[in-house]
């Protein structure tokens, strides 16, 4: 009877120590893809195009294949790319990261430039002189899930770079959480909103109630409006994440300047308009990682649209 108390005791513990394993994982992968949150932003809206123009009975079955091909990036070959990069070359993990940062800084730069007229949108479209929509559709999702991958490869480095020290198999299932639990949100997100206007349409025309009726009405109007917002937000945050990313690389690999500087601009800026401290030394410091992330950005348009797009493009582009 001993032995099996005993035993008893041991699973318990057991028990505990997988139940705090667990808490543990969702803890650092919360905390992770909250540290990804610029590009998981972009990548919520800029999603949306790809399913523009087709049938609203198309728009759920390619959102779906994308989701799918955003699981098998960052499962399949990004998170085993990233525990080789932990576990043998950790010294290049700061050295991604802000090339990874300096990305977000010329995307958000870019598209602020584009808003103004200064340059042309890099992003190729795909043609729409396809007769086939059916090849049209597998051509909107190829490149949809080339562009996933490159946001994933910025969430999944982010990821590992927020992830403190633990085992291999604990780290493996976190960046694995955060895959699935940002993939998730992602291309949930982008489900309701592309729907939202489907939904908004229907309850105007076929609502019982004035209110339903007004309320779809509404949805229809809001939408676009949303869709605005929303790829403002996004360009905000890559700027903000892009300039952080770099800072923080910076630092981590000895250049304390610019960390330092923008640390003691906000700490004295916040003691002068007083209030609550914290989280106006957190407004002024991203105000100015975003500022940072804009002047770096503007940069590098030139290098992006001159030298690295044509580049990708030749390497990339199909034989005629």
């Amino acid at each position: 009877m001993s032995g099996l108390l005993a035993l008893l005791d041991d699973v318990a513990a057991i028990a505990k120590v997988a139940a705090a394993s667990v808490d543990d994982v969702m803890a650092q992968a919360t905390k992770a893809g909250a540290k990804a949150a610029g590009a998981v932003i972009d990548d919520a809206a800029v999603t949306p195009k790809y399913v523009h123009g087709f049938a609203a009975e198309r728009e759920l079955p390619i959102i779906w294949r994308i989701a799918r091909g955003s699981m098998i990036n960052k499962l399949v070959f990004l998170l085993p790319a990233g525990l080789a990069l932990s576990n043998f070359a950790p010294w290049a993990i700061p050295p991604l990261l802000m090339m990874g940062g300096a990305y977000l800084c010329f995307e958000g730069a870019e598209k602020i430039a584009h808003s103004l007229g200064l340059v042309e949108h890099h992003h190729s479209e795909v043609e729409e002189s396809y007769d086939d929509p059916a090849h049209l559709e597998e051509e909107r999702a190829k490149g949809a899930i080339k562009t996933d991958f490159i946001l994933s490869a910025e969430i999944m480095t982010i990821a590992l770079a927020a992830i403190p020290a633990m085992t291999f198999w604990l780290e493996a299932f976190t960046l694995a959480t955060v895959a699935v639990m940002i993939t998730v949100a992602v291309y949930g997100s982008v489900a309701l909103i592309v729907k939202a206007d489907d939904v908004g349409l229907f309850m105007a025309n076929r609502g019982r109630l004035r209110l339903t009726r007004s309320l779809g009405a509404a949805i229809v109007r809001v939408m676009p409006k949303f869709l605005a917002l929303l790829t403002l937000i996004g360009t905000a945050a890559m700027l903000w994440v892009g300039g952080s990313i770099i800072v923080h690389a910076l630092h981590e690999l000895g250049v304390h300047g610019p960390y330092d500087a923008i640390k003691a601009i906000a700490n004295t800026l916040a003691s002068k308009i007083g209030g609550p401290l914290e989280a106006l030394q957190w407004l002024f410091t991203a105000a100015m990682d975003g500022v940072l992330g804009l002047a770096l950005g503007l940069i590098l348009i030139p290098i992006g649209l001159k030298v690295i797009t044509p580049l990708w493009q030749s390497v990339f582009r199909k034989p005629a």
